[in-house]
């Protein structure tokens, strides 16, 4: 069954929709959809490569299908047939882009779209039951493949996000640090360069000063 559905724009992983009523018939409801907001940050930082992917997490595997600007996402049992999953995705792309394509780009705040979710509802019944004719029909769609879709464990992929998030703080902390010893140095050797020239430049000055008081006398 499907459990969890939500859309997000892929180039800063803004929420733009979900469906309201998902993950009350399922535990740790909160748990999987940080994860997916975790997936959307992923891939808005481009960090997973991949237009469409499965993901194993516990009990359900997330699916996910990035077309033009937007990750569509659903979760479902393992045991609900992945052809069905991405072709649910596929009906919430083609109504999403229909309805608000325009509006894509230019939202500004977390599910700007929520009204959407009229739409997942009665799309997602349609796809509960995979024993209607309806839905034997489509897994038996043998234009519709997706057998090459690679699928990973979720904590894998966090998991390389988390690395390299940590070796980019890594890498902007050291070129921090790297600037704050620069300009320490700058400031020893301006101060060696005072302490090794001032006794000079007062004798100087100072001889100066007598000469000129010398002419001043005389």
């Amino acid at each position: 069954m499907v459990k969890l559905t939500m859309i997000a724009r892929v180039t800063d992983g803004l929420p733009l929709a979900e469906g309201l009523d998902d993950g009350r018939d399922i535990q740790d409801a909160d748990f999987y959809k940080q994860q997916a907001k975790s997936l959307f940050k992923n891939l808005s930082m481009g960090q997973i490569e991949a237009s469409r992917m499965s993901l194993e997490t516990g009990p359900y595997i997330f699916h996910y299908n990035i077309e033009g600007r937007v990750c569509y996402l659903t979760m479902c049992d393992r045991s609900y047939p992945k052809k069905l999953a991405f072709q649910y995705l596929e009906d919430l792309k083609n109504e999403f882009e229909r309805v608000n394509g325009s509006q894509i780009e230019t939202a500004a705040r977390p599910y700007a779209f929520i009204k959407f979710d009229t739409f997942i509802q009665k799309t997602k019944k349609l796809y509960q039951d995979t024993r209607t004719q309806r839905n034997i029909t489509k897994l038996n769609d043998e234009l519709y493949e997706v057998h090459q879709i690679m699928t990973r464990n979720v904590q894998e992929v966090l998991g390389v996000g988390e690395k390299l998030d940590q070796v980019s703080q890594m890498s902007s902390r050291l070129t921090s640090e790297s600037r704050i010893y620069a300009d320490k140095a700058r400031d020893l050797n301006r101060q060696a360069l005072i302490r090794k020239w001032a006794p000079v430049a007062i004798v100087i000055g100072v001889v100066i000063l007598l000469f000129w008081a010398k002419n001043k006398i005389w």
